[in-house]
């Protein structure tokens, strides 16, 4: 075992097989996720869920319940709830589709994009300290893996 800031951690071993990466990823991905899932501000109000609709919808403009589900890789049920979760808060509202007024899309309101930019600037801050922690060397090994990573992300 080794110790960063007091804390025991296990010694980072590079793996041999590409099951070895995969279990190893697996780990450290869900951490560094868990990680700053707990960097929201506690008064929000949010749940993780809400947090990445509230994304999905930044990224990419209105989009129908079943577009949402089909991106966040949930049920149309489920996302029904976490978009009523969000009208509730003020944070998204259901309009008729413009082409097909039986269609319901989903959008940002106003209130949203503040939410939206304080969870990203408390969330980047927090990554931005713990990278400065690591070598020049390291950041260099992170910034080829991003693009990397963020295609696995969307497989």
């Amino acid at each position: 075992m080794s110790y960063a800031k007091g804390m025991p951690t296990e010694v980072a071993r590079a793996p041999r097989t590409d099951a070895g990466l995969a279990s190893a990823m697996r780990v450290s991905v869900m951490r560094l996720a868990r990680r700053l899932r707990n960097e929201r501000d506690a008064s929000e109000d949010l749940t993780a869920n809400h947090l990445a609709v509230l994304g999905t919808l930044s990224r990419h403009g209105a989009l129908t319940i079943g577009e949402l589900a089909s991106l966040e890789k949930v049920q149309p049920p489920s996302m029904t709830r976490i978009v009523t979760g969000l009208c509730e808060k003020g944070l998204a509202q259901r309009e008729p589709g413009s082409d097909d007024r039986r269609i319901v899309v989903v959008r940002l309101t106003s209130a949203a994009d503040a939410v939206i930019q304080e969870s990203r600037r408390r969330k980047d801050a927090w990554l931005a300290r713990q990278l400065k922690e690591l070598t020049p060397a390291e950041r260099q090994i992170l910034r080829e893996a991003a693009p990397i990573l963020e295609r696995l992300s969307q497989a």
